[in-house]
């Protein structure tokens, strides 16, 4: 088992990938740092992550993609933005949301990593942010422009690298019934609804933490996998989350830490092909960054730590029980049967 959290997987993923996710990361983040609005440069960068959704090999295929994850990360702010002012309803909007996206990427064939997480990140990001309807609009700009970067930066290094390659990958799917789906769409969105539900619950600062780690470790590809994962996450963010601290105490400007998510997500998509327990480090270093306000970041980032320790514990513990329900063979069997039998009564009563 510690053999294989620590050792590095080949991969054929190429090297210019993670300096493309950088620039679409660190872009918005030092125009909005250089224009004073640091903030909305964040969203903008968030957003910017749409552009790891480009895996098909033909151009065409790889543009309408892009296009289309960037109007969905839209929809995910603007879904999570229009009902986060009630905790209690957020929780059921979110979980209603993720099994919606979980249902259609598989109709839509787009079920290889990151799939739905990024969607639900960004929804849960918006969901737990304070209510106010004046700024909406505004944040939207804010993410739109992220993608749009992304998007041009997507379409030059498209032309540079995909001259004359027609083959296309992007149709790869993983065989399941649509029964099987729909069972898997209802576990990873009440799953993830009951995470920000239970960190609403226990009135956490910023609880988004919570249904990001469950989504996260739900992405794993079987029982095993999963819980590895969620060992992986828990122990890779304590690591990471010491790594912050110490980061902070040093009182690093709003410049360093900008140039740092820069340098951070490159080490990440270096990484998280290779060994996702290491990889997980750097993440939670990142996502703090990336996530919390400046004023947090620096006047008690002791507390700041200890909270995302334990948002990210629930989260993560969460998503392993979501990941054993998910690939339980007998809750499977009986939950897709049971979705039949009440498909052939509905269909005999009309």
């Amino acid at each position: 088992m510690l053999k294989q959290l620590l050792e590095f997987r080949e991969t054929d993923r190429k090297w210019h990938i993670p300096v493309l996710a950088g620039l679409s990361v660190g872009i918005p983040i030092l125009a909005g740092y250089f224009t004073g609005a640091l903030a909305g440069g964040k969203l903008a960068s968030m957003a910017g992550l749409v552009i790891l959704y480009i895996h098909s090999l033909s151009i065409a295929n790889r543009l309408i993609i892009l296009m289309a994850c960037s109007f969905g990360i839209m929809v995910s702010f603007a879904v999570g933005s229009l009902f986060s002012f009630n905790p209690l309803l957020a929780p059921l909007v979110l979980g209603l949301y993720a099994f919606t996206v979980h249902l259609g990427l598989y109709y839509l064939k787009m079920t290889r990593p990151p799939g739905n997480f990024f969607f639900i990140m960004i929804a849960s990001v918006a969901i737990c942010m304070p209510f106010k309807p004046e700024s909406i609009p505004q944040h939207i700009g804010f993410i739109g422009i992220g993608t749009m970067i992304s998007f041009a930066l997507g379409l030059i290094y498209s032309l540079l690298t995909l001259r004359n390659q027609p083959v296309d990958n992007q149709s790869i799917n993983i065989a399941k019934s649509k029964y099987v789906n729909l069972v898997e769409s209802v576990t990873f969105g009440s799953m993830v609804g009951l995470a920000l539900l239970i960190a609403n619950l226990l009135t956490l600062e910023n609880p988004y933490w919570a249904p990001t780690s469950c989504a996260a470790v739900m992405q794993g590809m079987s029982t095993r996998h999963i819980w590895q994962r969620s060992i992986q996450r828990i122990v890779g963010t304590f690591i990471g989350l010491g790594i912050t601290w110490l980061i902070l105490l040093l009182q690093p400007s709003l410049l360093v830490l900008c140039l740092s998510v820069i340098g951070l997500q490159l080490v990440v998509e270096f990484l998280v092909v290779r060994n996702y327990g290491i990889a997980v480090i750097f993440i939670t270093v990142l996502t703090i960054f990336l996530a919390e306000s400046g004023r947090s970041l620096t006047i008690d980032p002791t507390s700041l730590i200890i909270a995302r320790f334990f948002d990210i514990l629930i989260g993560s513990t969460i998503g392993a029980l979501g990941g054993w329900m998910l690939y339980n063979e007998r809750l499977q069997y009986k939950a897709t049967r049971q979705i039949r039998r009440t498909k052939i009564l509905i269909a005999g009563r009309k």
